[in-house]
């Protein structure tokens, strides 16, 4: 019996010092692009989107609390987040927070990842874009009246001390809700569900816009606003397509079915519309283009395309119903100013999601992504395969999930917002709510007639005269 012999590999997929053999090339290309793609979300298309879709007064102060929120995550993320998210238990035995620990050393970064064929500095960056766009999505919420100085406080100690515990319950190995066999493709929990009880709870506690501001709030640039919302489309390729850290056929069963699932939410939502309101509106489609990402997250990879469908349909009616009709009906939802409605958008949505995950589950594909056969198994599955008990403990897992995010929220954002009302104030004073970005930052989104020139001894920084007479200057040259 003659040995056998393999022929040698090609010289650029031979291992090296800079290419160690347990890395996997393919794998490490796409997973800095997925990450990329998740950070293009935020940087620019989170900034767009805000900037466009409130009042011209405030487009300046809401792109910005989301670029703040992008970097200041980052260096909150790599000095102890991700350690704290992903790390070692921060005791041992108590499996759902890590211990703070920098994750900037060289040795670190460019050893093996917890899971996936690529180095650390990769996942870490991966991570990193998953926690900022939760920060930038609780903004959402509080947009035309926090106070900045408020929010840049708010952003480290949220990260710190809700994301890190979510993230490492449901996503950590080491996580008792990992463990139990949680469902949580790309972050339907960690994420959307997260952002969107944390936005609502931090909206009570900041207080509303000012009344001219809440009965009438229109976007100042409707296609600035698509442009981001199309970014933010575009993007959730890399939010559902890079979590199983694998160039995999699971990968792309998740990007295909986070847009059918879209698509059939958007179009959903705007039928609603046309039924009772006859009107097609381009906000609704955003909001139902954002239901229906949020949504199919939880589930991406794991559900077959048929059940894509069922999720869209469910994900265009359910929040549309909340945010149409429940909202009107309810005292605390119209007390509660919420400027993006992220309530509906994400918290209803991302929890919608988490349930029909546990309805849907397919064995083969959930065996596809955690390589674990018979732990999870969808409801409908469960009756399928005779297995009804283990298809009633997954939907059960899902509302656990569900649970414990909400009640984690709700608690540590009260705290935290009781806590940063002793140091600054939460919320604008009434005046400078009336002026908007010029009393924020001194700025304005859009300059005109020379109203972008600032003088010294101006209170927000602009010749406030001069732009008085520039306006009147144009509203002569228009009636001429």
């Amino acid at each position: 019996m003659s040995n056998s012999t393999y022929p040698p590999l090609p010289i650029n997929l031979l291992p090296d010092p800079a290419s160690p053999d347990w890395m996997n090339k393919a794998d490490n290309a796409w997973q800095l692009t997925a990450a990329t793609l998740v950070g293009l979300q935020s940087v620019p298309g989170l900034i767009i989107l805000y900037g466009g879709a409130v009042k011209k007064k405030w487009a300046v102060n809401s792109a910005f609390m989301a670029l703040y929120a992008f970097a200041c995550v980052l260096v909150c993320w790599v000095g102890w987040g991700y350690h704290m998210s992903f790390g070692d238990p921060l005791i041992k035995g108590v499996p759902f927070w890590g211990r703070a620990d920098v994750a900037l050393n060289q040795k670190y970064l460019l050893e093996q990842a917890f899971s996936g064929k690529f180095p650390n500095a990769t996942m870490v960056y991966f991570q990193f874009v998953f926690a900022a766009i939760t920060l930038i999505l609780i903004a959402g919420a509080l947009l035309g009246r926090m106070n900045f100085y408020a929010w840049m406080l708010f952003v480290p100690l949220w990260l710190t001390f809700s994301y890190t515990i979510g993230a490492f319950s449901i996503w950590s190995p080491n996580g008792f809700l990992f463990k139990k066999g949680l469902i949580d493709y790309s972050g339907g929990f960690v994420i959307h569900l997260s952002s969107g009880v944390a936005g609502f709870t931090a909206a009570y506690w900041v207080g509303p816009r000012s009344n001219k501001d809440r009965e009438r709030f229109p976007p100042n640039n409707i296609l600035l606003m698509l442009t981001g919302a199309g970014l933010l489309w575009m993007g959730w390729t890399g939010f559902n397509g890079g979590d199983p850290y694998v160039v995999s056929v699971d990968a792309s069963l998740a990007v295909l079915n986070t847009h059918v699932c879209t698509a059939t939410s958007l179009l959903t939502w705007l039928m609603l519309d046309l039924i009772f309101f006859r009107k097609p509106s381009v906000i609704g489609a955003v909001q139902g283009m954002i239901t229906g990402l949020v949504c199919i997250t939880p589930a991406a990879g794991v559900v077959q395309g048929w059940a894509a469908i069922l999720m869209g349909l469910c994900s265009g009616s359910i929040p549309w119903f909340t945010m149409m009709v429940v909202h009107k009906k309810s005292l605390l939802l119209q007390k509660v100013d919420d400027t993006m409605a992220v309530l509906h958008t994400h918290a209803i949505a991302g929890a919608l999601g988490g349930i029909l995950t546990g309805l849907f589950a397919h064995p083969r594909l959930c065996f596809l992504f955690t390589t674990s056969y018979e732990q999870y198994v969808g409801l409908f599955y469960g009756f399928q395969m005779g297995v009804v008990h283990t298809g009633f403990r997954q939907l059960g897992i899902q509302l656990l999930g569900i649970f414990y995010i909400v009640i984690l929220n709700v608690v540590v954002t009260s705290l935290l917002c009781l806590l940063i009302q002793f140091i600054v104030p939460l919320r604008m004073s009434d005046e400078d709510m009336e002026i908007g970005d010029e009393a924020a930052h001194g700025e304005e989104a859009y300059a005109i007639w020379g109203q972008g020139e600032k003088l010294e001894n101006s209170r927000y920084g602009y010749d406030i005269e001069s732009s008085a007479k520039s306006r009147h200057a144009a509203g002569q040259i228009e009636m001429a």
